[in-house]
């Protein structure tokens, strides 16, 4: 008997399958910031053969079970243990990333662009997204993050409207910001350089995917663990 069906939600999936991330990437199927509609909904927009996907994803997850894994269970743990793991393992990342990566974007574009200019959106994008995710995450460690905790010490009805107030704002933002990853994916054909590409080129195809799984799981966690937690 098949583990996931049409009925299940790609959100519900990862937080149980952590791996089929890798798949829904592939197809295009949002798993965070819509990531809590059901994949019938999705295997019917976009097309896409549901006896085949279901077929592959309950293969992968059979395989994946049978080795040793720890997965854990983010709606049980602590609401101040995952803002936390949010902030040093996403918020930190992007810090460090961001400036570094956007030398790379910047680097090929000066390069390339004159030939390829699909180069000069991706640079206009990743700058968007470089600036929407320094706003972003620095509100919620300001603004949203402390209330969460405060919640979690000392509930109540006060704190908990505030807290819905500021993330309602927040998916609004993962909306825009999941689009633009969305889209850099689109006109780079997946991450994949030319065959002559030069290492420069290779190196920010390369860190633009791990970019995008880096967010779309920074996303996955807030919209479809922490907040309807909440």
């Amino acid at each position: 008997m098949n583990a996931f069906t049409a009925e299940h939600t790609p959100a519900d999936i990862v937080k149980i399958f952590p791996k089929a991330s890798d798949l829904f990437k592939e197809r295009q199927i949002d798993f965070c910031c819509g990531g809590d509609r059901v994949l019938k909904e999705t295997f019917s927009e976009k097309n896409l053969d549901e006896i085949t996907v279901l077929s592959e994803l309950n293969t992968a997850y059979e395989s994946w079970q049978k080795e040793d894994h720890q997965v854990t269970d983010w709606d049980t743990i602590p609401l101040t243990e995952l803002v936390d793991h949010i902030v040093y393992n996403h918020h930190a990342y992007l810090a460090e990333e961001l400036p570094a990566l956007g030398e790379f974007v910047t680097k090929v574009f000066r390069k390339h662009g004159g030939d390829q200019p699909h180069l000069q959106e991706l640079h206009r994008l990743y700058n968007d997204f470089k600036v929407e995710m320094d706003e972003h995450t620095m509100k919620e460690e300001r603004d949203v993050f402390p209330l969460i905790k405060e919640y979690e010490k000392n509930p109540s009805e006060e704190l908990l409207q505030q807290i819905h107030v500021a993330n309602g704002e927040l998916e609004e933002e993962h909306d825009v910001t999941g689009d633009m990853l969305k889209r850099m994916r689109v006109i780079t054909g997946g991450f994949q350089p030319h065959a002559n590409a030069c290492g420069s080129y290779q190196i920010t195809y390369a860190r633009l995917a791990e970019l995008e799984e880096n967010t779309f799981q920074h996303i996955h966690l807030e919209n479809n663990v922490l907040f309807k937690r909440l």
